[in-house]
């Protein structure tokens, strides 16, 4: 019984092999030409109108989208999802809504046999708005401190001091200012100080601006006080005899802290110049205050003079 049997197994078995073979090829090509199906999810790519256009797209897209495929058994299993992908082209139209077609899809060379079935989604909403521009001022910040002794002069000034924003209209109408990186004037002594600061962008990514940034200037000026003394009476050089009218005036004096707080009265002397041969007569003349590291303001600032 085994004899038989390996016979049969051994017998012309170039000829079985063959037909074997055949068979294998047979199975392949009508197994391998049978429609298959099958549901991939692939990449949304959109086409968006350019910056230059009045319309801009502000609802939001998938990013994929699930397509249903037929064709042939091989070709379907060959198919990969990287390789597809769904164009949407939107640079001329404005609809309010696409519905997906089979000539978005594009595919991979080899595969335009492949049938397109169904989307899921079938399609897509789209909301688009006017594109508007709009100069948006830029605002400046500070932060550390300067040396001892010195402060920040006034406020920061910013060249340019606007920045030209372009986006949806519902998102550039609300903004009341850009923000540019915080100037930073930690050890600065006196002087003026140039620096280039970059603009943070807005929130949405939708909102283009230029420039990028701003030359933001800083003046540094030595810390002072103030302090204002009042009714000091008038001193005439010149002429011992002179009157002034009036007889008295107040002072305000700016100066160091250190300067101002040790001030007393007696030290501030306002005083005229009278410079005159004749025995009598009178003019205006200017109130003067000499103080060493101090700013005099005196009101009034010119008295009359009377020989």
């Amino acid at each position: 019984m085994w004899e038989r049997i390996r016979t049969a197994l051994t017998e012309d078995l170039n000829l079985k092999l063959l037909s074997f073979a055949f068979a294998l090829i047979l199975y392949s090509l009508v197994h391998g030409g049978q429609d298959a199906r099958r549901s991939i999810v692939v990449d949304l790519e959109a086409i968006l109108p350019n910056e230059s256009s009045d319309r801009i797209l502000v609802g939001s897209i998938p990013q994929s989208v699930r397509v249903a495929v037929r064709g042939s058994s091989t070709t379907i299993d060959n198919l990969r999802a990287a390789q597809v992908s769904v164009i949407l082209d939107l640079a001329s139209a404005q609809q309010q809504h696409v519905v997906f077609e089979q000539k978005m899809v594009r595919l991979p060379e080899g595969f335009s046999n492949i049938e397109i079935e169904s989307f899921d989604p079938p399609g897509v909403d789209l909301k688009w708005e006017p594109r508007v521009v709009r100069d948006v001022p830029v605002q400046l910040s500070v932060v550390g401190a300067p040396a001892g002794g010195f402060v920040v002069h006034g406020q920061l000034v910013a060249e340019p001091q606007t920045a030209k924003v372009r986006g949806p209209q519902s998102e550039v109408m609300v903004l009341q200012h850009l923000r540019a990186d915080a100037f930073d004037v930690g050890g600065l002594t006196e002087g003026t100080y140039p620096r280039r600061l970059a603009i943070e962008p807005p929130p949405s990514q939708r909102v283009k601006f230029e420039p990028r940034s701003v030359l933001a200037t800083a003046e540094i000026t030595r810390e002072v006080a103030e302090r204002v003394f009042q009714k000091l009476p008038v001193v005439v050089v010149g002429l011992a005899k002179a009157k002034t009218q009036p007889a008295e005036v107040d002072v305000r004096l700016v100066c160091p802290p250190d300067i101002v707080r040790s001030l007393r009265p007696e030290q501030i002397v306002p005083q005229v110049e009278v410079d005159s041969k004749e025995l009598t007569g009178s003019m205006s003349l200017p109130v003067q205050i000499r103080m060493d590291k101090c700013d005099a303001y005196v009101i009034p600032r010119e008295v009359v003079a009377r020989w």
